[in-house]
């Protein structure tokens, strides 16, 4: 089979790899759809060589690694020890894109990414993901995909609208709050959707047109333009009754944006970091101690949490396949992700069997 490679430099391959077989535990997940996500641009930019992950905080990797980490798909083979009402031919499954040790705390809770001997595999980073024809990954990190989804939403819940859950969830988002998002990417755009269909009145912040658009088009009750406005904070505290969000998510990895997104919440707000990489500089007295703000980081989510935002996602009808903007062939990833880089447009999803 073909498997998309990131090279580094903005560049990539399709290469081939060998049809993969279950091992012990183990399955084969026929993939029906890869979602982009804006984590794999960090690969997809980083300089090439097999030390790439390493700088990025995730351990060195020998040989080429296909890429994709927002699987989702059809078991079509199971390995030996695998319970029936675990994992069985034909069933459709999203896939968690970790694997840690499998008996800790953490990986016992479904959050194997905080494994206490450290995560041992991010598929598509560190093993083997899901830009190709099949993936093999134990039986343990499939998620159940209800049949009411489309394998497009399965592979979005897969990481960037299962990372917007997962921070809304710790925020205690409700019904009667306003809250601020910063960057309306695959990942904003799905914390805009998921906290409006909670009912809560939605801020979203974004330096591309296109992109504020969007979030417009989704029910978005206020759009902010940081590139074209003189003061965010008094337009947010504006919008407010001069007080200042209940809660922020910041999505954008952007030090002002995330200085911004901390400043703006009202005293006994409460401020969430998603977006990966880089830094913020605050002023710790007024941003947070004096108004008594609670800071949150939230790194994507459980597989608990993923089957109840899959769940959420069926029961309320939430049209997470709007996000997408483009599908993909894989012989098309090249151009797939030349365009992604841009970041000015919706969601990319690569469809292996097109």
């Amino acid at each position: 089979m073909k498997g998309v490679v990131f090279t580094g430099d903005r560049k990539l391959e399709l290469m081939e790899f060998p049809d993969p077989t279950p091992g012990p535990g183990e399955v084969v997940l026929e993939i029906r759809a890869s979602g982009m996500c804006g984590s794999d641009l960090k690969f997809y930019r980083a300089p090439g060589g097999p030390g790439r992950t390493a700088a990025l905080g995730l351990g060195s990797v020998s040989g080429p690694i296909i890429a994709g980490h927002e699987p989702c798909g059809v078991v079509v083979a199971v390995g030996q020890g695998v319970p029936a009402n675990q994992a069985w031919v034909g069933m459709r499954a999203m896939q968690h894109h970790y694997r840690g040790c499998g008996v800790c705390p953490h990986c016992n809770t479904g959050w194997m990414q905080l494994c206490v001997e450290g995560v041992k595999e991010v598929y598509g980073a560190t093993g083997n993901g899901a830009h190709a024809r099949y993936m093999v990954c134990p039986a343990r990190t499939l998620v159940e995909l209800p049949e009411a989804l489309s394998f497009e939403t399965g592979a979005a819940i897969s990481c960037g609208t299962g990372t917007a859950w997962g921070a809304l969830q710790r925020l205690g988002l409700t019904g009667d709050q306003t809250i601020a998002v910063f960057g309306q990417g695959p990942v904003g755009l799905s914390a805009m959707l998921l906290a409006a269909k909670m009912g809560a009145r939605v801020i979203a912040l974004d330096t591309s047109p296109e992109r504020l658009a969007r979030a417009a088009a989704f029910g978005a009750d206020l759009l902010i333009n940081p590139a074209e406005t003189n003061d965010v904070l008094g337009a947010i505290r504006e919008a407010t009754h001069g007080l200042g969000a209940h809660a922020s998510l910041d999505a954008s990895s952007n030090p002002l944006a995330r200085r911004q997104a901390v400043q703006c919440v009202r005293t006994w707000g409460k401020a969430c970091f998603v977006g990966e990489g880089g830094d913020v500089t605050l002023d710790v007295s007024p941003d947070l101690l004096r108004r008594q703000v609670t800071l949150i980081g939230s790194w994507t989510f459980s597989t608990v949490g993923q089957a109840e935002c899959a769940r959420y996602v069926a029961d309320r009808g939430v049209n997470v396949d709007a996000l997408f903007t483009h599908r993909w062939r894989l012989d098309q990833a090249e151009e797939a992700y030349r365009l992604f880089d841009r970041q000015t447009d919706g969601k990319g999803v690569i469809l292996p069997a097109a």
